[in-house]
């Protein structure tokens, strides 16, 4: 098994004020490593809840290298700042940043393979890199995803923009976090907790809800960011600019309610099958719920990843 080595950079952000910043898990002879997988983490997390995930691909041949995205980790000076992405064109932002990533990975290893690999929130905004600069990957993961009706991304645009009237863009509301994730745990019978949807490892989901970095309130501005990357990734035209040739792996717990429990991943695969991209697959985890690399079967999961990753990576 290879030795870990992890280095931190920061790479300047689109938004001209913050830097990203970036964790680079790496072998110690760069001259072997089979491709780089590079991680758009999710919704109020950091990409630092990655390294045992990050740590066996190492060891199994790969580098990975990831950022904590705007309002996110340590990418911004003080925690007032998480939640909050950018005023204007957040959405096409926090793209613009994974890109800026994705050169600085290429960079660190020239003439490698690069993979993306984008979790919940992460996957919203990898699918809309897709469309815009696919051509950059040897393939892709796309995990914990899913997709909204027209009319209830209308809703919830409109409830955003009246908020954002009264209160202003930096408002954080309760009611909001509770409109958008109310009913996720509603399946568990164990939801004493209120983050049972996450995974049924109950170690990680006391460490999740005691973590200043994982348990603060969203921006308003962050649900819009998130609500206008849903409704330019479902729209027909956009999917037609993902590469059609670009090997794509779509992998879900099938107990997630973000992809409503299986049938909205089911439903991202199927578009995206009939678009016609000709290596496409999904796999859904039977009894896993929303972080799949943090399920009690993390390994299994691992695991499977890893033979994907190794037949692209040729």
């Amino acid at each position: 098994m290879s030795s870990v080595e992890k280095l931190y950079a920061r790479v300047p952000s689109k938004d001209g004020i913050h830097k990203l910043n970036v964790v680079i898990w790496k072998p110690q002879d760069n001259n072997k490593v089979k491709a780089v997988l590079q991680i758009s983490h999710g919704m109020i997390e950091f990409i630092e809840r990655y390294d045992e995930f990050a740590t066996y691909l190492v060891q199994n041949g790969y580098a990975v290298v990831g950022h904590d995205h705007l309002g996110h980790g340590s990418t911004v000076s003080n925690q007032e700042k998480w939640g909050y992405f950018v005023e204007k064109e957040a959405s096409k932002t926090v793209v613009e940043d994974v890109y800026r990533v994705t050169c600085k990975a290429k960079e660190t290893f020239p003439g490698t393979k690069l993979i993306l690999l984008g979790h919940s929130m992460g996957s919203f905004i990898e699918r809309r890199y897709l469309m815009t600069y696919g051509k950059e990957l040897a393939a892709a993961i796309i995990m914990g995803t899913g997709s909204q009706p027209k009319l209830t991304l209308f809703a919830g645009k409109l409830v955003i923009k009246i908020w954002k009237l009264i209160y202003g863009d930096k408002h954080r509301s309760k009611f909001i976090e509770k409109v958008m994730f109310g009913t996720y745990n509603k399946r568990f019978s164990d939801n004493s907790m209120g983050k049972e949807w996450l995974t049924k490892d109950e170690e990680i989901r006391k460490w999740y809800c005691n973590e200043p970095g994982c348990s603060f309130l969203f921006t308003l501005n962050g649900y819009q960011m998130i609500l206008e990357t849903l409704g330019f990734i479902q729209r027909q035209t956009n999917i037609d600019k993902i590469p059609k040739n670009l090997p794509i792996y779509i992998v879900a717990g099938k107990d997630d309610p973000v992809g409503n429990y299986g049938k909205g991943v089911e439903h991202v695969y199927n578009v995206y099958k009939r678009t016609g991209i000709k290596d496409i697959s999904i796999r859904l985890f039977e009894n896993d719920r929303h972080e799949i690399l943090n399920e009690t079967d993390r390994q299994m999961v691992y695991k499977d990843i890893l033979t994907w990753l190794d037949q692209h990576a040729k």
